[in-house]
């Protein structure tokens, strides 16, 4: 139980870890309060709890639209860093994650002029520009998995290499990879879902899905985010 709690907090002390924690919650709510509130009229205190979650939910969700307007930095930190990907093996994951980092940039300021349209600081329509950082996410979560996609096709070939050579820790640790390649993938596509939602009436299935349903994926999403992390994080610990 301790060692729970300790974990817990020291997730909770790093950004990265409480926005991810915020994240699940966030969706988490959003998914029981979208259940509970498609109860039966008769079931009043039900739809009461569901109706104070999904409120608990958009709030969550406000929170972590604040605390990104101080992401610019680091992302720009990140895109100069990468540059044009000189160090990646391969061409085609290189150019993709370069129009990833593109779109991941460009995202912020789009949505802090969104925030900032709908909080009355600035004159602007906010609709126009949520709808911009929607397409940016879109895209962002699309490149991710044709990135993913194609790395997976790579470490295969790897794998096959390494099975006719006979290196045993190689192996294991391609397979770890490709592992953690195929949550990326399954993450992102549940994040692109809730993006189509999101979008304009009449592209796709654009706000068909009901809040139980973006909870549900937003919450898978959420749940493989913090699994990637704390994988990271023991593979970190061993290394050291």
């Amino acid at each position: 139980m301790q060692q729970s709690v300790e974990a817990l907090v020291k997730v909770l002390e790093s950004y990265r870890g409480r926005d991810k924690v915020i994240r699940t919650v966030c969706y988490g709510s959003q998914l029981v309060g979208g259940v509970l509130s498609r109860k039966a009229e008769t079931d009043v205190s039900s739809q009461q709890l569901g109706k104070r979650l999904l409120l608990f939910s958009a709030q969550l969700s406000q929170c972590r639209t604040v605390l990104r307007l101080f992401d610019d930095l680091s992302m720009l930190a990140y895109s100069h860093s990468y540059g044009t990907g000189g160090g990646e093996e391969d061409v085609y994951v290189r150019w993709i994650s370069v129009l990833t980092n593109v779109a991941d940039q460009l995202y912020y300021p789009c949505e802090h002029i969104a925030w900032a349209a709908d909080a009355e600081l600035i004159k602007a329509k906010s609709d126009k520009w949520w709808l911009f950082s929607t397409v940016l996410w879109g895209s962002s979560l699309l490149l991710g998995i044709l990135r993913s996609l194609r790395v997976l096709l790579l470490l295969k070939k790897k794998l096959k290499r390494n099975e006719r050579d006979g290196g045993g820790t190689s192996r294991s640790q391609l397979r770890g990879q490709m592992q953690g390649e195929v949550l990326s993938i399954l993450s992102s596509m549940a994040d692109l879902s809730n993006a189509i939602h999101w979008m304009p009436p009449g592209f796709l299935w654009a706000g068909r899905f009901p809040n139980w349903l973006v909870g549900l994926m937003g919450t898978i999403s959420s749940l493989i985010g913090l699994i990637q992390m704390s994988a990271g994080d023991s593979d970190q610990t061993d290394s050291a």
